[in-house]
């Protein structure tokens, strides 16, 4: 079982490989792109190096179909078209191609996005697919190594409780100063999260990336799919699939997606590039342990909620939220006991409420980001792993800090999220 009391508070599945009495077979690649033409081959070498080639890849090129007539998104859509010619080559045993950016064949209205993208691939292999094969979400900026689809049916062999998996990323180095300062600041934002809240132990504990994504087709069907969104898809479907059932973070395998200023998206890695290079990282805080305590207390609060009206530290920032002064009163009128109502407290504080509770609070915080990550490494994280630089954190400036600096903390969290993640692989 699940070392990790919180992560096994949703349980909820129609089935397991183990009842099942069979083992995945088959992987099947979605794969949204739009304007790859340079990096898109790079991941398809990848996929054809594969020790397991028991795979199919469903790719859905895209744009919205208005680009055409626009004169600052044609060259987009020239490239597309380049990009639907290099695959239309390929062999249409391992292929499909969704083709949603040939003129009169795009997104429509609002209809639109990496999200759509991403969905329509998925929806594709869910209606072609065994509920016990393998969606692996791609971006088109990615690679890995020649094991990794291995490793993606090694994980579901050896967690057979798992409805999805998170697995872990890597951003390498370009040797470009610029671009490694600004995924560097974000990787340090994006690991003191998870760290944290592995620590204490919420089920909401991964890390949501589009390229790094695996669920059997069966946890797809049982959640009806990905709700598309113009970005941040993977974020909202990975939430959803953790109120469905168990998600494994932990694989010796990871994903490398690309180190790039991109805006392809609205939020999400590419865009927290550019404005950090601009110096504002205001949306992408380090967030303090403290804030994360007080989860935590919340959490712990829980099964007392259950039986009588006791604080929680929470509990004025989920009124406020949901506009409400009897919430778990509410909540334990509709659940019948301790079990279900601490099932509904997590599910109404879920990982989207989490976030926004960090943002809010992190604001009254009197430690600015480089104070709040030396607090956090020396109070909480070395007692995991000890972090051997104190100079380094007693004069950390992010601003001034050199690449390697940067990327020796960003080594060091890598190190103790996979121990904290080692510790609830799911069985």
């Amino acid at each position: 079982m699940c070392h990790c009391n919180n992560c096994s508070f949703l349980i909820n599945k129609f089935y397991t490989f183990d009842e099942m009495k069979t083992r995945p077979q088959k992987i099947h690649v979605a794969l949204p792109v739009m304007d790859e033409v340079e990096f898109l081959p790079l991941c398809i070498d990848c996929i054809e190096s594969q020790s397991y080639n028991d795979y199919h890849v469903v790719i859905c090129v895209n744009q919205p179909d208005e680009w055409w007539e626009i004169s600052a998104k044609k060259e987009v859509c020239e490239r597309n078209k380049k990009t639907i010619e290099f695959l239309s080559e390929k062999n249409k045993g391992n292929y499909t191609i969704i083709d949603k950016s040939s003129k009169g064949q795009g997104w429509q209205g609002n209809k639109k996005g990496v999200g759509w993208a991403r969905k329509t691939a998925m929806d594709h292999i869910a209606k072609n697919a065994n509920d016990t094969d393998i969606i692996l979400s791609l971006d088109a900026d990615t690679i890995f190594s020649k094991e990794y689809f291995k490793s993606i049916i090694d994980c579901f062999i050896e967690s057979p409780t798992a409805v999805a998996l998170s697995n872990p990323y890597y951003h390498k180095l370009t040797g470009h100063d610029a671009e490694d300062k600004a995924i560097l600041r974000y990787e340090i934002y994006m690991r003191n999260y998870a760290i944290n809240m592995l620590l204490i132990q919420s089920p909401y504990a991964f890390t949501a990336l589009g390229s790094a994504i695996a669920l059997p087709v069966g946890s797809h069907k049982a959640i009806g799919g990905m709700t598309p969104k113009l970005s941040g898809e993977d974020f909202y479907f990975l939430q959803k699939l953790r109120k469905y059932g168990n998600i494994r973070v932990c694989n010796e395998e990871k994903v490398h997606p690309a180190t790039r200023f991109s805006d392809r998206v609205f939020f999400g890695t590419g865009p927290a590039m550019i404005k950090g290079n601009k110096g504002d990282w205001e949306s992408y805080p380090i967030y303090h342990h403290g804030l994360f305590n007080d989860i935590k207390k919340s959490y712990d609060g829980f099964s007392t909620l259950f039986k009588e009206e006791v604080p929680v530290p929470l509990d004025n920032f989920m009124k406020s939220q949901f506009r409400s002064d009897n919430i778990w009163q509410a909540l334990r009128e509709n659940n019948k006991d301790a079990a279900h109502f601490v099932r509904a407290c997590h599910e109404k504080l879920d990982g989207l409420r989490i976030l926004q509770y960090l943002k809010s609070e992190q604001t009254k915080q009197c430690l600015n980001d480089e104070q709040c990550l030396a607090d956090n490494i020396i109070q909480m994280f070395s007692g995991i792993y000890q972090f051997n630089n104190a100079q380094l954190l007693k004069s950390l400036t992010f601003k001034e800090c050199p690449v390697s600096s940067m990327d020796e903390i960003r080594n060091y969290l890598v190190k103790v999220e996979e121990i904290l993640q080692q510790k609830i692989i799911l069985v």
